[in-house]
């Protein structure tokens, strides 16, 4: 009986071939695509997606059709890799069975959908389920295999289906109304813009904050050689700040009115869902797509676990072994491990059945992974280590007014031993009595303002996501990626460019529903129902489409006011100071070949130019050279610098 075993990758196909036949395959190859054959199997990886949702050829042409016409032609599926169909079709040839064994999500069991839509009818299927490319979990989900879930595979579907629909229809609205066509169109999507959105507000929050001053007061004390410090709460006045400083400067001692001393167990973190995940690595250096890139290469080749998860709760797991494979890698940290290993793993909140939480599953000593690998195999350590003992010390005094402070000494301190990404500051106060007189060393007053809200980092975005239910654990970091790739947000913390600004503007006041986080998530919630079996592909299509329509009645007749706030705003983007011979605008130019540069906007009066770097983003943050030109602003592959465009330094 020869079965087909069809993987979603290259990589995945030969460990899964490997495994099965305990190392004895052969790999053959059909129109440039590798497969791997032993005893009756045959097993082939394909290159994710194998068929693309897309318009028809016809709608191909941006002015051939009204944008809001697109909501209504329907999509149709193409091919985008003929030699991978090929050798899938010669494959199948004699097979009495098909597993699919592409990864255990939504997109993989859509990839496997497809797959089976190239092949003939007639031919059993089953489905491999794995949450690990371990030989345990390989063999043990090929001898449990189950039914391909349709429904799940269906939402998946309807998710491209509604994207295509609001990200063509919307994207070619406004590009074309603002006449940004070619390479230079303008992006929008039924993710990504409410992501945007969501930067723009902060934006706008920091620049209209007004900061507020305040006083705080502080205390220097000491008792029995110790000295230590207690604060006043915020003070507005200052003349108040000023004259109960004068007052307490004044004074040799300060009474306390009372104190509190405990112990408190410190939990170490639950274990890793996707978010948390690359919450933690983007705070390591690494953006959120770059750590899932790396992570999902690590799982391809056996050493961690599937890295799109939403579960946060451990079903059992072979620990014991995991932690001995861990030894060979980190082989001190396992031994400390043993000693203060706790009775039953930390948990989350979140708990679902399709994937465990992110953990290691073997050992890696490899060096360009080391620093993800580590990560997720120390967050598994710590999971298993017994709570931090932590004492605490609280104290209030008064001195002309009251005075705050607390203490903090690590008692044990177990888990933190082994997670260097979280410091505990230890602050020394002794034990104090209520009623007992302090000494006061110093009292000094300082000036201190209110501050804005944060911008965003990637990581802070992502659980902000989340918490919107703004796109999936597997889509996220894409968003986040693109809105780089297509220039609307800038730095390590997230700022909106002038074309940033100026489609979100443009869409709020067009149609406001677009840019709102709700529309999205009810969409998300939709879809998950189609997994479940509780709604309809068509129901979920026909809504989402009612939505753009009226988004669209909006819209329509404004094209000349967004057409003029996303020039402005694009004009501002692409200005880069004034020209040191002329005084004119330097502005970001094209050449014929597509070579980006910066000109004078006296052109050919003035022909001032000045080379850029082809690739990373680039910005004129208002700062000139002592030549005269202009300085710009480059980041790229997360690095951020400036230089001169004359080269001079």
């Amino acid at each position: 009986m020869k079965t087909l075993v069809i993987c979603e990758k290259g990589i995945a196909a030969r460990r899964i071939a490997q495994i099965l036949s305990n190392g004895k395959y052969r790999q053959g190859k059909i129109a440039g695509v590798p497969y791997y054959y032993f005893d009756d199997y045959v097993v082939i990886g394909l290159k994710g997606h194998i068929m693309k949702l897309d318009y028809p050829k016809e709608f191909s042409k941006w002015n051939g059709i009204p944008p809001k016409n697109l909501i209504d032609v329907e999509p149709v599926k193409k091919v985008t890799s003929p030699a991978t169909k090929k050798a899938l079709k010669e494959l199948a040839k004699g097979a009495s069975r098909i597993i699919i064994a592409t990864d255990y999500d939504r997109e993989g069991e859509l990839i496997g959908v497809e797959a089976l839509s190239m092949l003939p009818e007639g031919i059993e299927v089953k489905r491999a389920r794995f949450s690990a490319i371990t030989p345990y979990e390989i063999k043990r989900a090929f001898e449990n295999l189950g039914e391909v879930d349709y429904n799940l595979s269906k939402s998946a579907e309807a998710r491209q289906y509604v994207d295509l629909i609001w990200g063509a229809s919307l994207t070619r609205f406004i590009s074309i109304s603002s006449n940004q066509l070619g390479k230079d169109f303008l992006s929008v999507g039924r993710v990504q813009t409410p992501t945007l959105s969501l930067i723009v507000e902060r934006e706008k929050q920091i620049e209209k904050f007004v900061p507020t001053p305040y006083w705080i007061i502080k205390l220097v004390l000491e008792k029995n050689g110790i000295k230590f410090e207690a604060s006043s709460d915020k003070i507005e006045d200052e003349e108040k700040a000023k004259k109960i400083y004068e007052n307490v400067r004044k004074r040799r001692d300060a009474i306390v009115t009372e104190f509190e001393k405990k112990t408190k167990q410190e939990m170490p973190p639950p274990p890793y869902d996707t978010t948390s995940f690359l919450k933690d690595a983007s705070y390591i250096g690494y953006s959120p797509a770059n750590a899932m890139k790396i992570a999902e290469e690590l799982y391809m080749n056996g050493y961690i676990s599937y890295p799109r998860t939403d579960n946060t709760v451990y079903p059992p797991l072979p620990f014991d072994s995991i932690l001995k494979k861990l030894s060979k890698v980190f082989p001190r940290d396992i031994e400390k491990l043993i000693k203060i290993r706790r009775e039953k793993p930390t948990r989350g909140k979140k708990y679902s059945h399709d994937h465990p939480p992110i953990h290691p599953v073997d050992a890696y000593k490899g060096k360009e992974h080391q620093k993800i690998y580590e990560l997720i195999a120390r967050r598994f350590m710590v999971t298993l280590a017994k709570n931090a003992l932590i004492e605490e010390k609280k104290f209030k005094l008064e001195a002309e007014i009251i005075f705050k402070g607390q203490g903090k000494k690590i008692i044990e301190k177990n888990w933190l031993e082994l997670y260097p990404y979280i410091k505990i500051e230890e602050r020394e106060v002794p034990d104090l009595k209520e009623g007992e007189r302090l000494r006061i060393i110093e009292a000094k007053i300082e000036r201190k303002e209110t501050k804005p809200p944060k911008r965003y980092t990637q990581g802070s975005l992502l659980a902000e996501m989340e918490k919107l239910g703004l796109g999936t654990k597997s889509t996220r970091h894409e968003i986040i990626s693109k809105l780089y790739q297509r220039k609307y947000i800038k730095g390590k913390t997230i700022s909106p460019t002038p074309a940033g600004v100026a489609v979100t503007e443009a869409l709020k006041k067009g149609a406001e529903i677009i840019t709102k986080p709700e529309m999205t998530a009810m969409l998300e919630e939709d879809m998950e129902k189609i997994a479940e079996g509780k709604k309809s592909f068509e129901e979920v299509i026909e809504e989402s489409k009612d939505i753009l329509k009226k988004a669209f009645e909006v819209l329509e007749g404004k094209e000349k006011d967004i057409a003029r706030e996303i020039k402005n705003a694009l004009y501002k983007q692409n200005f880069f100071g004034k020209c040191p011979n002329c005084g004119s605008d330097l502005v970001l130019r094209k050449s014929r070949n597509g070579k980006r540069f910066i000109g004078c906007s006296n052109y050919p009066k003035c022909t001032t130019t000045y080379p850029l770097p082809q690739k990373g983003v680039v910005f004129f943050e208002g700062e000139y050279c002592k030549c005269g030109a202009p300085k710009i602003t480059i980041i790229y592959r997360g690095k951020k610098w400036k230089k001169c465009v004359a080269n001079c330094n």
